[in-house]
């Protein structure tokens, strides 16, 4: 007989204002994540462009436009996930996603004056992330900005109710 699983802390926490600790940990995974599709990417490039001119591509040669090419891949990757579900890769992973200040899904533009305004909170020593800590919606600079916050959004009782449906009938008929 299998035992179900206990029931957690976190199990209300959908919908709450998503942590310090949570958000960086997401954010150091997308950085972590971004950078290395950026890699294999410009690896990509790369090699199209030997197989086909016989000439290597160097980046040290094409510093600038590297340059461009990762400011602009960084601005798709956040506002392109923000846009299409308000959650990137690390925060998936870590059930957290981003969302209007009053709890409704982000548009495109909110989505894209948000990656706009991120850059804003790390400027000045990071200074921007302060409201992270001290406010009770747990909001940074660029949240301010962009008119969004960042919540939970696993719903750790359905995904308990899941685990359980998927065990049968022995766990359920447990008094």
């Amino acid at each position: 007989m299998v035992a179900a699983p206990p029931i957690g802390l976190n199990e209300g926490r959908q919908g709450h204002y998503a942590g310090a600790v949570s958000r960086l940990a997401a954010f150091a995974t997308d950085v972590g994540a971004s950078w290395g599709l950026y890699t294999l990417g410009l690896g990509a490039v790369s090699l199209t462009v030997e197989l086909a001119t016989g000439r290597t591509f160097s980046v040290d040669r094409h510093q600038i436009a590297t340059l461009v090419v990762l400011v602009a891949w960084e601005f798709v990757y956040f506002a392109y996930q923000w846009a299409l579900n308000g959650k990137t890769i690390g925060m998936a992973m870590l059930g957290i996603q981003v969302v209007k200040a009053d709890g409704t899904s982000l548009t495109p533009r909110e989505a894209t004056l948000r990656t706009l305004a991120l850059p804003l909170s790390i400027v000045v020593f990071g200074l921007g992330f302060i409201g992270i800590l001290v406010q009770r919606e747990r909001r940074a600079l660029h949240d301010l900005l962009a008119g969004t916050a960042v919540i939970y959004s696993w719903d750790a009782r359905a995904a308990r109710l899941r685990w359980l449906a998927r065990q049968g009938p022995e766990v359920s008929s447990r008094p």
